[in-house]
């Protein structure tokens, strides 16, 4: 599905009255923004795990940090972080990160076809705040270190096969991946406040055990052209990857990263911005900014991780904020999916879709408690748009 800059369209749910500023392009944009539902319409009054949801909906949880996961032997990891889903005949297995400082790694999740926890199990151990990451389309998950001069770090799902490092890809402060199975390349993010945004090519695709790290180059303005740029030492000593580059763009605090259509999204949390690149004609330009919303009613705050349904929505979960995770259509609206309340020394992550995407599983880093040992992963079940 084709999809545009959505801050072209509605803000919904939110208290500002409307747009201020130019726009991309410069579109200037004078409508107020509408007020109200978004497609799934209102939130209710939370349910008996503290979410607030649309009609329709229900949520249960899935795990919680330092108990047991279901009649499993295996105890949740603390600070759930980045996770993905992937298939297992008539079921599948969410994996989840663990972002602390020692042990760090990555857990996962088994279901059945009607959704029942079958197995839970440790598929990564012994690393580094582990963040985000993604899934590759030969169904293995990558687990970003984000630290200085971090790794990734290719797990199996099922856990059969030991993780492997991957110094090919680079070290720096690692945040999420995105496959493009067109361009057979993986896209990452750097959480730093002067990061930059990456792709790897592999020497063969489907084998990361080799290729060429580049970086995007591109002017300072929100909107324009880009091309890559190959990093001299991805090693990134003595000189960081992100400084190796002349002309190499500067975004303010990488997070998540979606790809899907020839067109991949990720946010940067300095600035509150989600950014679009549209891979067919090598543009970028901003396809949310809150910035733009007058009178500090912006839905969207805290940008962190990002998803996507097969309806062409992007979901994308607040660090902080007023802890939502909130939704980006491709008709331009935007508006709170989802709402965690009691929360607030917490931040949402590692939304992910079950592969029928009925499914919508994600995590509260610190819970209740505004600790790691807090965490709590959950599930939503409702009718998403297919």
């Amino acid at each position: 599905m084709e999809r545009r800059t959505f801050l072209r369209g509605a803000v919904i749910g939110t208290s500002a009255a409307a747009f201020g500023g130019t726009l991309m392009h410069g579109a200037a944009y004078a409508a107020p923004a509408q007020k109200g539902p978004g497609p799934y319409g209102a939130l209710g009054t939370a349910d008996a795990n503290g979410i607030q949801l649309p009609s329709g909906f229900t949520s249960r949880v899935i795990a919680r940090s330092g108990q047991r996961v279901g009649s499993t032997s295996y105890t949740w990891h603390n600070a759930p972080d980045g996770g993905a889903c992937f298939a297992d005949g008539t079921g599948w297995i969410y994996v989840s990160n663990s972002e602390i400082s020692t042990g760090g790694g990555a857990g996962a999740v088994k279901f059945n076809s009607s959704g029942s926890i079958t197995g839970a199990y440790r598929i990564l151990s012994n690393t580094r705040n582990n963040c985000a990451g993604g899934a590759t389309p030969w169904n293995t998950w990558l687990s970003c270190e984000e630290v200085s001069l971090g790794y990734v770090y290719e797990t199996d799902p099922w856990g059969g096969k030991a993780a492997v490092r991957r110094d090919a890809m680079g070290r720096f402060k690692h945040e999420a991946a995105a496959a493009d199975p067109v361009r057979k390349v993986i896209y990452m993010t750097e959480d730093e406040s002067d990061g930059c945004f990456y792709r790897f090519i592999p020497a063969i695709w489907g084998d990361l055990s080799a290729g060429t790290l580049q970086v995007l180059t591109a002017g300072t303005a929100t909107s324009g052209s880009f091309t890559w740029t190959t990093v001299p030492d991805r090693d990134g000593s003595p000189t960081v990857t992100r400084d190796q580059v002349s002309g190499a763009k500067i975004f303010n605090g990488g997070e998540g990263c979606h790809y899907a259509n020839d067109t991949v999204w990720f946010t940067t949390k300095g600035d509150n911005r989600v950014w679009q690149l549209n891979l067919l004609n090598s543009t970028y330009e901003l396809a949310y900014d809150d910035s733009l919303v007058s009178g500090g009613g912006a839905p969207l705050t805290g940008v962190d991780n990002v998803t996507g349904s097969s309806s062409g929505d992007l979901f994308v979960a607040e660090d902080g904020g007023n802890m939502e995770i909130c939704i980006i259509t491709p008709d331009d609206i935007v508006a709170p999916f989802l709402r965690i309340t009691g929360q607030s020394s917490s931040e949402i992550t590692g939304p992910a879709f079950s592969p029928d995407g009925k499914r919508l599983y994600f995590s509260s880093q610190r819970g209740t408690t505004g600790s790691s040992s807090g965490g709590i992963t959950y599930e939503v079940t409702g009718p998403f748009r297919a």
